[in-house]
């Protein structure tokens, strides 16, 4: 196949749609169809079904696109890397973190980066969880620090940077907030406050249903954002979990956060697409490592119930 054939099917098998597919491609409508009829003409059968109104691909077309989408993203990562290598690093790449100290890590990181390479920028912008993971699979930002599991098959899921202690955050008036320590029995005292919108494995790891020793965990109200959450606990609504270090950046009057004795840390991943993996973003998370508090190449995926 001939790369401008490769590039049609593929783009035609995203839109289905000739129009939206010749516009992307900038060529005729006409030019896609030749080229979609010389290519079927080869392989000796139809890759689309068409109507007037219809496109759709065919089980020998969806086949040869499942096959093709990665050897074509491959190739054009090499190209793309070695065009960097001759050129040097350059453009901009973005950053996002969902801690303050994931921030300074990547300031530091990005500091060193930048005067290996000048021509590249490194821009930095704070989410939370779930927005943070919503523009790495986006594609709005190129590498995230955050909280473990994750498991989707587009991300990569680096070493880990940041393994925090685990606190338990409760109203001030509680006769938990006089404790020097909790355990995770005591997470059955009070209701938990959980994020909405985070998967079901990051749920049961960070917000379990039960104690390790079988006692059942209630689940009060949840909400999106962080400062949510601690109005929530504030409010003497409930308890949540976080990192012990949070309480370094967002202390407040209404919240004790009390340690656990127990419990597993909290563990922060470097994570990127697999099909955004470059020589400038590998320089930038080498840079990060670099800096990482957390021996580097090491992988975690602890839950807190089995604990």
């Amino acid at each position: 196949m001939e790369r401008y054939e490769i590039e049609t099917f593929l783009a035609l098998a995203e839109e289905l749609n000739f129009t939206r597919t010749a516009e992307r491609l900038l060529v005729s409508p006409g030019r896609v169809s030749q080229t979609i009829k010389k290519l079927e003409r080869r392989l000796g059968g139809a890759l689309f079904e068409r109507s007037s109104h219809h496109v759709a691909l065919t089980p020998v077309g969806r086949q040869l696109y499942a096959e093709l989408l990665p050897a074509h993203q491959q190739v054009r990562r090499a190209v793309g890397n070695a065009a960097e290598a001759f050129a040097g690093i350059s453009g901009v790449l973005r950053a996002g973190f969902t801690t303050p100290w994931s921030g300074a890590l990547f300031v530091q990181a990005s500091e060193a980066f930048n005067s290996r390479h000048p021509r590249c920028t490194v821009e930095l912008q704070e989410e939370t969880y779930n927005a943070a993971i919503a523009a790495l699979l986006e594609e709005a930002v190129d590498l995230v620090i955050a909280e473990l599991p994750f498991e989707d098959p587009a991300i990569a899921v680096g070493p880990v940077v940041f393994s925090e202690p685990r606190a338990l955050l409760v109203p001030a008036g509680h006769p938990l907030a006089a404790r020097e320590t909790v355990s995770l029995e005591d997470l059955a005292v009070l209701p938990l406050i959980t994020a909405v919108g985070v998967s079901r494995r990051w749920q049961d790891v960070h917000f379990p249903r039960r104690t390790p020793r079988g006692r059942s965990i209630e689940h009060g109200p949840a909400a999106a954002g962080w400062q949510e959450i601690l109005s929530l606990v504030g409010a003497g609504k409930g308890a949540t979990v976080a990192a012990v270090r949070a309480g370094l950046y967002h202390a407040r009057p209404d919240i004790v956060y009390v340690p656990f004795e127990d419990a597993p840390p909290i563990d922060y991943a470097l994570m990127w697409r697999h099909a955004g993996d470059t020589a400038r973003l590998r320089e930038l998370v080498q840079a990060v490592l670099a800096f990482a508090p957390q021996p580097a190449g090491r992988h975690s995926d602890r839950d807190l119930a089995s604990s």
